[in-house]
């Protein structure tokens, strides 16, 4: 399960929004996961919000001056409401000099009080994003990621089957790697499979023969993609000739894949002597993006056949 601290989310964050670390200290229970997340009412990051509490909470100059009009009785009891509900950070923007009551309750927590010259809505702006990413769905998949023609294609089929080597000749017609053989998968969104590259394996491509080569080094830095939405899954499979025979030549309905519970189209290529499998997945990705675009290429073809089928049509009166 995917998680953040608020340590981790602080160092992770501390370039973009120019974090300081104004007072209290990081305690076990100071992260966040979409687990425990999901399992409570609150919400992720927002303005101090004591009838619906953030995870995350942000004051502005509206708030630390709405803490002060209460007066020290008011903000007092506002202030052990917030204490009481599951904090993970409280971040001071806009510059302002962090109040003393609420660093003596960040001390007395303990909770993180982070503070930065960044407006709240800016905070917001940057933060949400990456919490969206940091404590996404999470899952690995054996295969290989490319962009092809800007589309996040995969390459899956059993071991030996020739990823690899159909990677390499994509990545020399002008494509880009992303991951080699573990591919980490995220659910950014709804409907949004975001695929990255673990560490370890980052720019490295493993090719039977031989062994690890690195294609950031061989073709260049436009040859390494850092992350790419999933859209297709070509997988490879070894198919005789009395199996490539019997294929469906005019298949109706698209084959496709649930990854993370996202349905993700899905194109099977069999893999025969003399077959151009990187002819074939550019192919394959060029008619994903017309379908996308609402043009179906085999249901045009049958139309057609149809239509001359029919033969044309007898002008009225005929006999």
């Amino acid at each position: 399960m995917p998680r953040v601290s608020a340590t981790q989310l602080f160092e992770d964050t501390r370039g973009k929004l120019q974090l300081a670390w104004a007072g209290g200290r990081a305690s076990p229970g100071n992260w966040l996961d979409s687990e425990r997340i999901n399992a409570s009412a609150q919400g992720l990051i927002g303005h101090l919000n004591v009838i619906h509490p953030n995870w995350i909470q942000v004051l502005s100059p509206t708030e630390i001056r709405h803490l002060d009009e209460l007066g020290t009785e008011g903000a007092a009891q506002v202030l052990d409401k917030l204490a009481s509900s599951n904090l993970a950070c409280v971040i001071v923007s806009d510059g302002q000099a962090v109040p003393p009551s609420i660093l003596a309750m960040a001390e007395a927590r303990p909770v993180p009080l982070l503070s930065t010259p960044l407006t709240s809505i800016q905070v917001m702006w940057i933060m949400r994003p990456y919490l969206a990413r940091a404590l996404a769905e999470y899952t690995e998949m054996h295969g290989v990621l490319l962009d092809v023609l800007d589309v996040g294609v995969m390459i899956t089929g059993q071991s030996g089957v020739g990823k690899s080597e159909l990677a390499l000749e994509l990545i020399s017609r002008g494509h880009g790697l992303i991951a080699d053989d573990v591919v980490e998968l995220y659910r950014i969104a709804p409907n949004i499979i975001e695929g990255r590259c673990p560490a370890m394996l980052k720019d490295f491509l493993e090719v039977r023969g031989l062994g690890m080569l690195s294609i950031r080094t061989i073709f260049g830095e436009t040859a390494i993609r850092i992350k790419k939405n999933l859209k297709l899954i070509v997988e490879l499979q070894r198919a005789s000739a009395e199996q490539m025979a019997g294929l469906d030549r005019l298949p109706l309905r698209p084959e496709r894949a649930s990854v993370l519970g996202v349905p993700v189209r899905k194109v099977i290529l069999p893999v025969a002597a003399g077959r151009n499998l990187a002819v074939l997945t550019e192919a394959a990705v060029r008619n994903f993006v017309l379908e996308l675009r609402g043009f179906d290429s085999t249901r045009e073809f049958m139309r057609r056949q149809e239509s001359l089928m029919a033969g044309p049509a007898e002008p009225d009166g005929a006999a």
